[in-house]
């Protein structure tokens, strides 16, 4: 059986390339706010797909996940004067989006979270989740990610839209705590505590899925 630490990857930091990056979209939001609108272009091509992948991944709606999107960056956009480089672009833009998709769980009540086709893509993390959960000798494949599906929803739902929310940063996006806290706007601690709660859970839940 893997370890609850296993399941997961190893909580992860902000890199020199992040930095980076942080850097470059910021002198994009300057010429943004010293009037070049067009340059916002420039950040909607980049963080669009990530933008959707993580809204998607909280409401596992497609129609919902393109509506809250855009939202994000037309709420951005009417705030870009606002934004003073205290936190990097790519984190601000995220929390826009998150409180929008909280918001839009809290009205709604949506309780699903993996979809069928998220588990299917060929992405890292379903991969490592996968391999991680089954043996890979003598399954079916197809069989066993239509049977782990239903058992990762049923485990989710018992988790929190915040606790979701985590997970989904965290695992789906590969943020560090940091930037999580910084976006939901809590603690670290508590960026991990919702983490090891939710380890635990999906563990106690995917038990009989455990390699020994």
């Amino acid at each position: 059986m893997i370890e609850a630490s296993k399941l997961f990857g190893k909580a992860l930091v902000a890199s020199p390339e992040r930095k980076l990056e942080a850097d470059a979209d910021l002198a994009v939001v300057r010429l943004v706010q010293a009037g070049d609108v067009a340059a916002f272009d420039r950040l909607i091509l980049k963080y669009r797909e990530r933008v959707f992948g993580v809204v998607y991944h909280m409401t596992s709606n497609r129609e919902d996940a393109a509506d809250l999107t855009q939202d994000a960056f037309i709420k951005a956009f009417q705030s870009i004067q606002r934004f003073q480089g205290q936190s990097s672009f790519f984190t601000w833009l995220y929390r826009i989006a998150v409180n929008s998709t909280l918001n839009h769980l809290r009205k709604n009540r949506l309780r699903s979270f993996f979809s069928l086709e998220t588990v299917q893509q060929e992405n890292a993390v379903s991969r490592e989740l996968l391999d991680a959960l089954t043996d890979k000798t003598g399954v079916d494949r197809d069989g066993f990610v239509r049977e782990l599906q239903e058992k990762l929803n049923e485990a989710m739902l018992k988790l929190s839209i915040p606790h979701r929310t985590v997970v989904t940063l965290f695992e789906i996006d590969g943020l560090s705590h940091q930037e999580i806290a910084e976006i939901m706007n809590c603690s670290v601690g508590t960026v991990r505590s919702r983490l090891h709660y939710a380890k635990q859970l999906l563990q106690a839940e995917l038990q009989p899925y455990l390699r020994r």
